[in-house]
């Protein structure tokens, strides 16, 4: 077994003419972005929830159409390489990850 760590970005969003109060937070995982690992939220808890239930979905997609490889998962594994190494940190035992 392997664990994925995967980086993620989180940011308030809003128009340029919205107040403040207005905006919402949304959170991707950028290596993954293309494939609906992306979410928003009214606030940054849901925003992180919202987004491991769009990875759930996808990881669970993946499991089911047989293709349980990370770099079929990438757009261009040949040219990102070093992008891929900066995003994603695998490791061989269980891991439990935390951000605050």
């Amino acid at each position: 077994m392997k664990t994925y760590t995967f980086n993620v970005v989180l940011e308030k969003d809003k128009w340029s003419d919205e107040p403040e109060d207005k905006a919402i937070w949304r959170a991707y995982i950028p290596i993954l972005e293309h494939q609906g690992a992306a979410s928003w939220g009214y606030t940054q808890k849901d925003t992180i929830k919202n987004l491991q239930d769009a990875v759930d979905l996808l990881i669970e997609s993946i499991i089911e159409s047989g293709k349980i490889d990370l770099y079929s998962l990438i757009q261009d594994p040949e040219n990102d390489a070093q992008y891929l190494q900066s995003q994603i940190q695998v490791s061989d035992i269980p891991m439990i990850t935390v951000a605050v």
